[in-house]
């Protein structure tokens, strides 16, 4: 029997429940991975709150990244991924002991990266992968603005920063600024206690910065494109300012939605001030796997040269998921959450 995280109604992360089912069969292209570590995202979050759109309809598994070993192979995959060591993206389901994936969505882990550093990895590197080097094209000298830079994403986006050569002002709680401050950040401003846009024009001398990573969503949107200088990106892959609360909440919903630029980035200003917005959700690129994977060995190989590092800020069984999704909402990590099996 294997154990499963459910999602079986929306609301307080109380609501997780810990499931126990037949072990599975790897299909024909797929294996099966006995696993080790589970990557925890605000998107689990989101969808439990039923605020996610991409999630299956109920009961559901959530989880979109694991790292553990492969024990049982599909009739179409070679026998040689058997006791291998992989992460592996997954597409839901990641909550659990025991999960089947797609051959193609499976990566090969060094031997002496960890488990919890293994699940550490796909979702947010993935993610600050695509803006920075993808789609941002940040390039030495440069300087970024990365919101939320305590979180998985932040942390990724401020090490791959750093490997580029970039100038790196973040956005965290005052709590997390001395952290943030020894794995390199060169600018911190609590956005609780000061505007960040005021902040960024006067570190930046009035010129702005190049590249904004924004995951709050919101009137956040307007003030971060407001931050850019002339040539300047802003990355939009996230609504966090939806789910500030641990309960679904209508009127945070309309008051994101109503807050956000429908009508800021028209094509004449984009084309008159020389900036460009775009968009991320990596969930949507499963029809791009091999483009992803090749971002994936790039990851690796940043990894074995030492130039970045999974942080974890806090493990949890697999039983306590809710104390993880608890965790992250009290905004209390700097870095990755885990669940361990």
């Amino acid at each position: 029997m294997l154990r499963q995280v459910w999602i079986e109604r929306f609301g307080k992360p109380e609501v997780l429940r810990l499931r126990e089912v037949p072990d599975p069969l790897p299909g024909p292209r797929h294996v099966r991975i006995r696993v080790e570590a589970i990557g925890v995202n605000f998107a689990d979050v989101m969808g439990r709150l039923g605020i996610y759109p991409d999630l299956p309809p109920r009961p559901v598994v959530p989880g979109y990244e694991v790292s553990g070993r492969v024990d049982a192979v599909g009739a179409e995959v070679e026998p040689d991924w058997i006791g291998r060591d992989v992460v592996a993206l997954t597409r839901f389901g990641g909550y659990t002991d025991t999960a089947c994936v797609p051959e193609v969505q499976l990566s090969t882990r060094p031997a002496d990266m960890s488990a919890p550093a293994g699940a550490a990895l796909p979702v947010n590197y993935l993610t600050a992968w695509q803006i920075l080097e993808v789609m941002g094209g940040l390039r030495a000298g440069q300087t970024v603005l990365v919101h939320s830079a305590g979180g998985g994403v932040g942390i990724a986006a401020l090490q791959l920063a750093k490997r580029i050569g970039a100038r790196v002002i973040g956005t965290a709680s005052s709590a997390k600024h001395e952290a943030l401050a020894r794995l390199g950040l060169d600018v911190a401003i609590d956005p609780a206690r000061e505007d960040f846009e005021k902040r960024v024009r006067d570190c930046t001398r009035g010129r702005g910065v190049d590249l904004v990573l924004d995951a709050v969503g919101g009137a956040s949107f307007r003030k971060s494109y407001r931050c850019l200088s002339a040539t300047g990106r802003l990355a939009m892959f996230g609504l966090s300012s939806a789910a500030s609360g641990k309960r679904r909440s209508l009127l945070r919903l309309v008051s994101t939605a109503v807050r956000m630029p429908w009508f800021d980035f028209t094509p004449s200003r984009l084309i008159n001030e020389n900036k460009g917005v775009f968009g991320v959700n990596l969930a949507h690129l499963w029809d791009e796997i091999e483009r992803v994977n090749s971002w994936m060995e790039a990851l690796l190989g940043c990894w074995q040269r030492g130039e970045i590092a999974p942080l974890i800020s806090a493990t949890f069984p697999l039983e306590k998921a809710a104390d993880a999704h608890h965790y992250i909402q009290d905004r209390k990590n700097v870095g990755k959450v885990v669940l361990v099996p």
